[in-house]
């Protein structure tokens, strides 16, 4: 039984990594064997063939096919504390989403399209590696790199220019998100999962992810023709100009902005789950959104235009039943008794997931290069599963060097391929990127900032 549940996760993991070549959307394996695994958990569970060990590491299993009210109570708990720990990390996306669509909704991004006016292509590399450094730190990278790449179509007419700055910006904007507990889904994991804490992940993470941005698009500048050079000036017409704007633009980029970074200080002052800080965060801007006049001529018949409720309905919710399969997926593994480690000079009954992080400690003894592999492979498979897995793996207290690693791997390893986050997904559709292009052209950048940044976090945490 154990091994078919291994199985179905395999093969599962497998079809969402082979997502395109298979045409299949990666919710539908991930729901699947989210499922599956916990169905065959419970029938191996009341049948006596399984060990499960819960979050307390206290197993509980059958004895002689007989299950007693202990052990029927343990694993009905075990099922509502992931389920607990999975929906905290959905309800938090669900809020940020909904902000970050209402702010759109309002046309809020548009501003930034003001703070662009140079015409060197040098400049305005930087300036865009910049703002989706921050940008995506806050409202997370790939929203970051739709609102980059869609600016750059109004500033950048010839294409092949226009795919150099949108490779850059995915490198920019996945180095944003490693640094933030709200720029990225894998730091948020790691945030809501009480492995680092949100000042702490800035402090340790800022810098190398600075390195990741800075040492790419300095090569960028000094090797690669297409940034040098004049833009060529693109004629936008007053009633354009007039349009890209509305009243309720400004107010509601800031609010938006504001309320998702008063989520960190919401945690640290009431000691609440983050989803509540983004929660009120949400009623906030919705308030706002009900009352606020966007044009001139606001009438109720155009209030659904900007209305929160249009918000929720663009929200990708194939995406929170992907994380809701994945995550629950994982769980099922990391209950899961797999074998017995020597911890502390005893005989221990771990779960899979911690049972293989003890076999890749004995081949592999040093942790660092075993993280540095996870950033590769985030590369080619998705990188929430692979952090989900680690958080499984590793038995490390809160702000523990092991997560600061974990996060930076995981968040800007995926630059290495275009395929290997969500940012690079989205440039790829938006500017059909080729995969090819990408990793002759771009891909030698990423993994030049991606080593110099692991380097110096190392160098940081050995301090």
């Amino acid at each position: 039984m154990t091994s078919i549940i291994i199985l179905v996760f395999v093969l599962g993991y497998l079809s969402i990594t082979l997502e395109h070549p298979l045409k299949l959307d990666k919710t539908v394996p991930a729901l699947f064997m989210a499922a599956f695994m916990w169905a065959l958990l419970a029938i191996g569970f009341h049948q006596g063939w399984l060990t499960l060990i819960d979050g307390h590491e206290e197993t509980f299993k059958a004895v002689n096919g007989v299950i007693d009210e202990h052990a029927e109570e343990g694993f009905a708990n075990l099922l509502l504390h992931h389920l607990g720990k999975t929906a905290e990390i959905l309800v938090f996306l669900i809020g940020a989403m909904t902000i970050v669509e209402i702010i759109d909704l309002h046309r809020g991004f548009e501003i930034l399209k003001g703070w662009v006016t140079t015409k060197s292509k040098t400049r305005l590399l930087w300036i865009i590696a910049v703002l989706a450094f921050f940008l995506s730190a806050v409202i997370d990278n790939l929203t970051s790199t739709i609102v980059l790449v869609t600016l750059l179509r109004k500033l950048i007419p010839n294409k092949q220019d226009r795919l150099w700055f949108a490779g850059l910006i995915v490198i920019a904007a996945n180095a944003g998100g490693a640094w933030s507990p709200i720029g990225d889904v894998t730091t948020t994991m790691l945030w809501i999962g009480k492995r680092t804490s949100a000042l702490h992940l800035v402090e340790r993470l800022f810098l190398p992810s600075l390195v990741n941005l800075i040492v790419p698009v300095a090569l960028a500048t000094m090797f690669i023709p297409a940034f040098k050079g004049k833009i060529k000036e693109v004629k936008i017409s007053e009633e354009e100009k007039a349009s890209e704007n509305l009243l309720s633009s400004k107010t509601m980029l800031f609010l938006g902005i504001g309320m998702i970074l008063f989520v960190p200080v919401f945690k640290t002052v009431t000691h609440l789950p983050p989803y509540l800080g983004m929660m009120l965060g949400l009623s906030v801007v919705w308030l706002v959104s009900e009352f606020i006049h966007p044009e001139e001529d606001f009438s109720k018949e155009r209030r659904h235009l900007y209305s929160a409720h249009k918000a929720l309905s663009r929200i990708e919710m194939s995406s929170i039943l992907f994380f809701l399969g994945i995550l629950m997926a994982v769980a099922a593994l990391e209950s899961l008794v797999y074998g017995t480690v020597m911890i502390d000079g005893q005989l221990t009954s771990v779960g899979t997931l911690r049972y293989l992080a003890e076999m890749l400690n004995q081949a592999i003894p040093n942790q660092a290069i075993v993280i540095s592999i996870l950033g590769v492979l985030s590369a080619i498979i998705d990188n929430v599963p692979l952090v989900a897995a680690s958080m499984g793996m590793y038995d490390a207290p809160m702000d523990a060097s092991v997560w600061h690693l974990i996060a930076y791997a995981a968040g800007t390893g995926g630059s290495m391929l275009i395929i290997g986050s969500a940012a690079g997904v989205a440039a790829m559709g938006m500017e059909k990127i080729d995969f090819i292009w990408y990793m002759k052209k771009i891909s030698w950048l990423a993994v030049v900032g991606y080593v110099l940044g692991y380097i110096l976090l190392l160098f940081m945490e050995s301090l």
